[in-house]
């Protein structure tokens, strides 16, 4: 049971290394491409002052990306199987993209209604607007993520566990945790507990992949069909009204009930 949780670690320990060291990697290349001395891009990096713009963001979220994958798929680390995607699971990857939709709202409602600190520095909004940025968050982030987070840690912690709901809710906590910044952990970890259910339930990160994605795809749409919108709350898009805010949350919730329910009915194990 000790070694189980012991590789979890490893596998978060590896997933931030990778993210690090690639990290490092373009900073350095981007700064010695620009010009800069040596001296000045090793002072840099040992005194944390890397200067990180949206387009270094994605290349190093593209290239650490491509990396995990590797690394998880050649070791073993995480098992994809095509026989999820055989089942036609259409049922169950529609009515997850339904689930999906009817969290963004009560989600964000409550960050607004429960302040954090942001530590992106405006920097996630970069990210959003830089071209190649769709590709990092929308395509790579859920991807590896879901191999990493579910395929690989959630596994092992049901393996290890007695019971799963302990797991599914120590890899949500876990999930949020990696995300590094207080007002996206909330509706991080919601999302976790969902996405560990529904690798629980069906043994596959296929349907978490497709929650991921929409998560993720709505994000970026909003960011860039209505930047207007950026900064503003939920209220404020309303007009100002807080009954139209609580009718937006009860509408969300109509949604994501009986998307839940029919979740429950659909989800089973693919028999390998």
């Amino acid at each position: 049971m000790k070694s189980k949780f012991f590789d979890a670690l490893l596998y978060i320990v590896a997933y931030f290394l990778i993210q690090m060291l690639v990290s490092y990697a373009v900073f350095f290349c981007w700064a010695w491409a620009d010009g800069q001395s040596m001296t000045d891009i090793k002072a840099a990096i040992v005194q944390g002052d890397m200067q990180m713009t949206g387009i270094k963001v994605v290349v190093t979220q593209v290239a650490s990306g491509i990396i995990t994958l590797v690394l998880f798929l050649a070791c073993r680390w995480s098992r994809i199987s095509r026989d999820y995607l055989r089942s036609k699971p259409v049922g169950v990857l529609f009515w997850a993209a339904v689930a999906t939709l009817g969290t963004i709202i009560p989600s964000e409602v409550f960050v607004e209604m429960v302040p954090l600190p942001d530590f992106s520095n405006g920097l996630l909004d970069e990210v959003m607007l830089t071209r190649g940025g769709y590709l990092a968050i929308c395509i790579f982030a859920p991807l590896v993520e879901e191999l990493v987070f579910r395929g690989a840690v959630l596994r092992v912690l049901l393996e290890s566990m007695r019971s799963h709901w302990v797991a599914i809710a120590l890899s949500a906590l876990l999930f949020a945790a990696v995300h590094a910044n207080p007002v996206q952990m909330p509706h991080a970890f919601c999302l976790g507990l969902l996405l560990g259910w529904m690798y629980y339930r069906t043994g596959s990160v296929v349907p978490g992949i497709m929650v991921h994605w929409v998560n993720n795809t709505v994000a970026y749409a909003v960011y860039n069909i209505f930047p207007q919108y950026q900064d503003a709350k939920i209220v404020d898009m309303l007009g100002g009204s807080t009954m139209k805010v609580g009718m937006a949350v009860a509408f969300s919730l109509m949604i994501f009930l009986p998307a839940l329910l029919q979740l429950h009915l659909r989800m089973h194990k693919v028999r390998q």
